[in-house]
């Protein structure tokens, strides 16, 4: 099994929260995690999949059923197909507040966020699980251009074929649009769910325009947004924020939007092999959102993730600012040989940070000039890391 990052953080937040939520797509290994964490719990748990019929009927009189395991840590999958039950927990919480009295479980976090902002504030601890990063299928043997290629999702990236891959990432946006919204609340035509999705894939690293969306959709803007939220909400699309500093220069102020997992990108884009892609236009933006997906999955909440661009053309793909608030910027290029523009050089100009570089799929690192370093992937995760924070 692979080890997953964030085990040892949900660990260490049983030992402390009354409630700790792992939230993430679906697919990604959840369960999983939650029962390997059960084994190693210094109390009595009890299991619930809200998508069981006989687990739901445990649960027709909530409050009894959980108050008659008080003593244990109550683990309950899917809650978001529940969210009445998170009233209930605050209460159960403030009567008896130890630790790891419920880990919860969900596939959807604006609805999971949203109630327990309200009820649990102060009694939860939240962890995000994500697909499978490169850092953590380094030990497997897995190349990073299987990674790419394919993504993250587990069932993904180690089925047997490319052709079972993408299968597999088929019924997984499927499942997502057919059963997973509904069962949120959001009534939501497939067919229009499945143009947008197709249609973000073909815009992946560009800025967004829910104008342009929603004249292709038929639907309005406000519509588009509200898709996007959920797509977005969902874990499967990001939105990179502008970063907006006071430089007298007019600048771009809408988010560009990237699919998170690339195998997800690539199977909506029809490209059905690495070799297909290699001759594909996308792939430029492709190898720009994997890299900042890497990178953003080595790096804890602390640290704020931008791009800038101005009207004139001054352009960074990827700004880091650390905790302490040095800045980092990066340009991203699917080349050994990159040519930098002269777009690049004015944001640095711009913005002055105090770390600089560009990252290339492999190669030894090397300087453009006293500050700019050009550096693969693997070697800026593993060594450059420590450096810029």
């Amino acid at each position: 099994m692979i080890e997953r990052k964030i085990a040892a953080e949900v660990a260490n937040n049983i030992r402390y929260f009354p409630a700790i939520g792992i939230i993430g797509p679906r697919q990604v290994g959840k369960t999983t995690l939650a029962k390997t964490l059960q084994k190693r719990l210094e109390k009595p748990s009890v299991y619930l999949d809200l998508e069981l019929d006989e687990d739901i009927i445990r649960l027709q009189n909530a409050q009894s059923y959980l108050q008659s395991h008080q003593d244990k840590c109550v683990i309950i999958d899917e809650i978001q197909l529940m969210p009445s039950l998170f009233p209930l927990l605050r209460a159960l919480i403030d009567q008896a507040r130890v630790p790891a009295r419920f880990l919860i479980l969900g596939s959807a976090s604006p609805v999971i966020i949203r109630q327990s902002s309200e009820t649990l504030a102060g009694r939860i601890a939240y962890n995000e699980l994500a697909p499978l990063s490169l850092s953590e299928i380094q030990p497997t043997g897995i190349t990073m251009t299987e990674h790419w290629f394919r993504g993250g999702f587990p069932n993904a990236l180690l089925a047997p074929t490319d052709e079972v891959a993408n299968t597999w990432l088929r019924n997984f946006a499927n499942t997502f649009m057919e059963k997973d919204l509904k069962a949120m609340g959001y009534e939501i035509s497939v067919q229009t769910m499945s143009k947008l999705y197709r249609m973000v894939a073909h815009v992946h690293g560009q800025i967004q325009n829910a104008s342009s969306l929603s004249q292709s959709l038929g639907i309005s803007s406000p519509t588009v947004s509200k898709y996007l939220d959920l797509l977005e909400g969902g874990f499967l699309i990001h939105r990179l924020q502008p970063y907006y500093v006071n430089v007298g220069k007019r600048l771009v102020k809408s988010p560009k939007i990237y699919f998170r997992d690339t195998g997800l990108l690539h199977h909506l884009s029809n490209i059905s092999s690495f070799e297909a892609l290699q001759g594909n236009q996308l792939i430029g933006a492709s190898w720009e959102g994997y890299v900042m997906e890497q990178i953003k999955r080595a790096l804890d909440e602390s640290w704020q993730f931008y791009y800038y661009r101005t009207v004139a053309g001054a352009e960074t793909d990827f700004i880091l600012i650390s905790p302490n608030g040095i800045m980092t910027c990066i340009e991203i290029k699917y080349s050994t040989a990159p040519v930098i523009t002269k777009g690049f050089y004015q944001s640095i100009e711009d913005l002055k940070p105090v770390h600089q570089y560009v990252i290339v799929p492999s190669g030894s690192p090397y300087f453009f000039n006293d500050k700019l370093k050009v550096r693969s992937l693997k070697d800026f995760l593993e060594y450059e890391l420590g450096i810029i924070n």
